[in-house]
């Protein structure tokens, strides 16, 4: 049931990693595959076996930060890469219905830091003073509705160290252009959605030298517009245009307009009613301005993300590992390779179209996990 989506990971760190770390690899993969029968950690899959939980750390030990940063984007990118090739071959039509987006977005994980106990229940036992490691900036590819991580990247949410959020999104879609370009596959040439709590005019210039020809963006309501002759914030435009329902390709009622903004300069706006009292709109920062329609086909891939975020935080437990100093950047690998080999078998036969959660529960009903431990992975520790 596993052997072929263990092997793929055992084959791609066999040919783009030379260094002699062939058991603390089989570790990392040993700690995901147990995730899908609920061990979340290296001291409860242990307890579990009965053995030392020392020696699983051990194992995990002594990767350097650039050599787990490396792993991620390496096995990421040559996923996603492999669901990208059969679909690039076909139609214009075919490749729309797909559904391709490249989709940037942070998450906060737990912050580290003192605690300042107050009385009232919103401020009780939250942490005040940040430190680095908190917030996970992260670029995932959509094919299909499933969500593929292309670059996930700490930083810190307050402080002077590795705020600048633009220059950071723009050196993780380079190294992903160069990525991709080795796989002889354009990344420029799908469309890229985010939210606009860091867009400038600066970035639109910066994200169309890069090549990027369709960015969609949320704006926020206090952005200023100017329509025709009009000028005020986009919280106001919300509820003065009127939207039209029933439009070509777009299942919501709709309008799509020019407009100029200080921040942006000359932009298109595309506004929607999702629902019958809420109105939102998108920036379009293409260089040749997208129809409506495209617009919201794009759009409609962007939740996607949040999807995945929420796979990794509440599903494979994100909190559940704790490893101190660089451990960090591990616990994220080995939460990331559960959630690729998860998305993996989803597209196999026994598992098509099912959840990452019914992946897991079918695999606990008809596996053993000392079976497969036995049968996939011969670490010096299940011998102790």
């Amino acid at each position: 049931m596993l052997h072929k989506e263990l092997t793929w990971f055992f084959v791609i760190f066999s040919r783009e990693f030379r260094q002699d770390k062939r058991i603390a690899f089989e570790t990392l993969m040993f700690l995901a595959t147990a995730h899908f029968f609920g061990f979340y950690n290296p001291k409860q899959l242990a307890d579990f076996l009965d053995i030392p939980h020392q020696g699983l750390y051990r194992a995990i030990e002594g990767w350097s930060i650039y050599y787990l940063r490396e792993m991620l984007v390496r096995f990421m990118v040559r996923q996603a890469a492999e669901e990208l090739r059969p679909l690039l071959g076909k139609s214009d039509a075919t490749i729309s219905r797909a559904g391709i987006t490249v989709t940037f977005d942070n998450s906060v994980v737990d912050r580290l830091g003192k605690l300042l106990r107050c009385t009232w229940s919103w401020y009780s036992g939250r942490c005040k003073k940040v430190v680095m490691g908190n917030d996970l900036m992260g670029i995932v590819m959509t094919v299909r509705g499933i969500a593929f991580p292309l670059h996930l990247l700490f930083c810190s949410k307050q402080g002077r160290a590795n705020t600048d959020r633009p220059d950071l999104l723009i050196s993780m879609l380079k190294r992903l252009t160069e990525e991709f370009a080795r796989e002889g596959i354009d990344l420029t040439a799908f469309p890229l959605t985010f939210d606009s709590w860091f867009a400038s005019g600066d970035l639109k210039k910066r994200l169309r030298a890069l090549g990027f020809k369709k960015i969609v963006i949320a704006g926020k309501g206090n952005h200023t517009f100017t329509i025709g002759k009009t000028k005020q914030k986009a919280s106001s435009w919300k509820k003065t245009l009127r939207l039209i329902a029933d439009q070509w390709g777009i299942d919501v009622p709709s309008l799509r307009t020019g407009a100029f903004s200080p921040t942006f300069g000359s932009v298109v706006l595309f506004f929607f009613r999702k629902n019958t009292t809420r109105t939102y709109y998108l920036m379009d920062f293409s260089p040749v301005p997208l129809r409506g329609a495209e617009i919201w086909c794009i759009w409609k891939q962007h939740h996607i993300i949040g999807c995945f975020w929420k796979i990794l935080k509440s599903v494979l437990g994100t909190k559940a590992m704790r490893l101190q100093g660089d451990g960090l950047h591990t616990a994220l690998l080995i939460k990331v390779i559960a959630y690729m080999l998860a998305a993996r078998l989803s597209m196999r036969k026994p598992f098509f179209k099912m959840s990452v959660t019914e992946i897991m529960r079918k695999i606990r009903r008809e596996s053993d996990l000392e079976d497969i431990l036995r049968e996939h992975f011969h670490l010096p520790i299940l011998n102790t």
